[in-house]
Formats: structure tokens, C-alpha cells, sequence
């Protein structure tokens, strides 16, 4: 079943059904944050889906060993199986967010299933994490209730500006070029872990090298907003984020 709704899910990522919830919910006037402008060249690495008990270590080794600290996007229903890896998330100091619990999509729940999917994650967190205060709705779909819930709830709603679909199973080399070719300064890149295998794990290290090669610097999406306060402001309405893909 939990693998059936990661395909779901993954498939239908900023459907139809998404987008005509634009005109009847007014999403255009709800903050959404994709990337943010910023004076120097720094970028932030983020992970959904996860975590998974082979794909997720692969990475962490990766990431320790490049000493470059992420956010993770943990669903929940795998954070539930997997709590020691949440944990070592947490020890090598990467920044954790709620992706939900199930993967549904979430405008077609109902209010008060809505925040049982924030509950239920937010729960699984806080017995191995600090209070989360970011989330990313599951496949990227939104509308005005699950932004309510977002708002309610002290969540910052956070997309993304780069997406080599790694959850297809690319090869490595169109992730890695996919993702450089696509880089620039305040960038979120959304990369997944929820599955095995991906091309995510050999691809993250080459991705890393060669952005810092070109000066780049990697920070938490946090850091990332922190960097953007001091600049410009870089948030963004979700018909906005749409028109890019």
C-alpha cells in the first residue's frame, strides 16, 4: 500500500486537479516559498519521502562524508518504521520537516483528516527531532485548507525551484546534470529517498563536488530563509510556482 502511494502521489505531482483548485481557492494570495533571492551563492539540498532503510543510509553517508547538512522531508508513515534513522538524521545535524503522513493528497481530505496527516507526522518527529517548522505538502499539491492548516499549525509551506525527477529512476548523470544546469544562487532542489534503489545516493556527492567547485555553499532551507530576511523577499504565490513546469 505504501508503495502505491508513492506512485500515485509521484504521478499525479502538480496534476490537473491541483491547479483548477487555483481559481476556486485564491492560492495566488497565500505566501508559498520556492527559492529565495540572495547575495551569494548559496543553495539548499532537500530530500523527500524517506526515510528508507537502504537508500536513506546511503545518503547520510554521502552527506557526512562531504560534510554538507540538508533538510529531510520525512513522511511519516516511514519515519514510523524507520525511527532510528530519523534519529541519526538529527545526530549529524540536518534539519528535519513533515511531508505528511501518507503521501495523500491532501486537498481532496477533508479539514480534520488534514490535520491528523500534520498530527500523526508532527508526533513521530518530536519523539527523535525538534519541533518542525517547515512543511512540504506531498507531491506539491495545495489549496487553501491544507495552507489553513500549514498557517495554524506555525508551518512554513516550502516547494521547490529544481526537480531532476530522481524518483523516476533517471540515470545518474541526468540528475547530476539536470540539477547543475538549473542551479543558481537560493535554489531548493527537491531529491527523494522513499524508494530503492535511486540514482539519488551517487548522484548527491557529484552534485555536491561540482556546485562547490563553482563557489557554491550548501545550508539547511532554515539558513537558506534566514539568508533571504537579510536580503530580498522571495516568496511567491503558488500559481506562480505552477507556471514554472
Amino acid at each position: 500500500m505504501k508503495k502505491i502511494h508513492f506512485i500515485l502521489c509521484s504521478c499525479f505531482i502538480l496534476a490537473t486537479a491541483v491547479i483548477g483548485e487555483i481559481a476556486q481557492t485564491k492560492l495566488d494570495n497565500n505566501q508559498i516559498i520556492y527559492q529565495a533571492q540572495v547575495p551569494r551563492k548559496v543553495i539548499a539540498l532537500t530530500i523527500d519521502d524517506g526515510p528508507h532503510y537502504k537508500t536513506t543510509p546511503e545518503i547520510l553517508e554521502v552527506l557526512k562524508a562531504k560534510q554538507v547538512k540538508v533538510t529531510f522531508f520525512v513522511l511519516g508513515i516511514n519515519a514510523e518504521q524507520s525511527p532510528a534513522l530519523i534519529a541519526q538524521e538529527v545526530r549529524d545535524g540536518h534539519e528535519i520537516g513533515s511531508h505528511a503522513y501518507s503521501h495523500s493528497s491532501l486537498p481532496a481530505l477533508t479539514k480534520k483528516n488534514i490535520e491528523e496527516e500534520f498530527n500523526k507526522t508532527e508526533k513521530i518527529i518530536l519523539s527523535h527531532a525538534p519541533q518542525p517548522v517547515l512543511f512540504r505538502p506531498p507531491g506539491g499539491m495545495l489549496n487553501s485548507k491544507v495552507i489553513e492548516v500549514a498557517e495554524q499549525k506555525g508551518y512554513k509551506v516550502i516547494l521547490w525551484s529544481i526537480d531532476p525527477h530522481d524518483w523516476q529512476r533517471p540515470s545518474t548523470e541526468k540528475v547530476v546534470n539536470f540539477v547543475l544546469k538549473e542551479a543558481k544562487p537560493g535554489s531548493i532542489v527537491l531529491l527523494h529517498d522513499g524508494q530503492y534503489p535511486l540514482p539519488t545516493p551517487q548522484a548527491i556527492g557529484t552534485i555536491i563536488d561540482a556546485l562547490r567547485k563553482d563557489g557554491y555553499e550548501f545550508v539547511t532551507v532554515s539558513e537558506l530563509l534566514q539568508y533571504k530576511q537579510e536580503a530580498y523577499p522571495s516568496i511567491t504565490s503558488f500559481k506562480d510556482f505552477l507556471n514554472r513546469y
